[in-house]
């Protein structure tokens, strides 16, 4: 799965106006298990960047899953999309 999730977010790191879509939609993708097993930091992470490319959608889902997660669990996705957001 790590090829698919490297694929999609260089894709839309290229630009474009749906970059926020994709991103949220991997968020969805490791949020419900589609093709990949589930991982709420993973979630959380691709989610948290979607929101912060302005989808506003992804927000909504970001607080919603938030709810779910642990402390530890939050502070990893931060870090997470953090450093996602600082190499690209």
């Amino acid at each position: 799965m790590a090829r698919f999730e490297m694929h999609n977010a260089e894709m839309a790191t290229m630009g474009g106006e749906n970059s926020a879509d994709v991103f949220c939609e991997m968020g969805l993708m490791y949020a419900t298990g589609r093709g990949c097993p589930i991982d709420l930091v993973a979630a959380h992470k691709w989610l948290n960047i979607a929101a912060i490319k302005g989808n506003d959608r992804a927000a909504e889902l970001r607080a919603d899953l938030a709810a779910s997660m642990d402390k530890m669990q939050l502070a990893q996705a931060l870090r997470a999309a953090r450093e996602w957001m600082t190499v690209h």
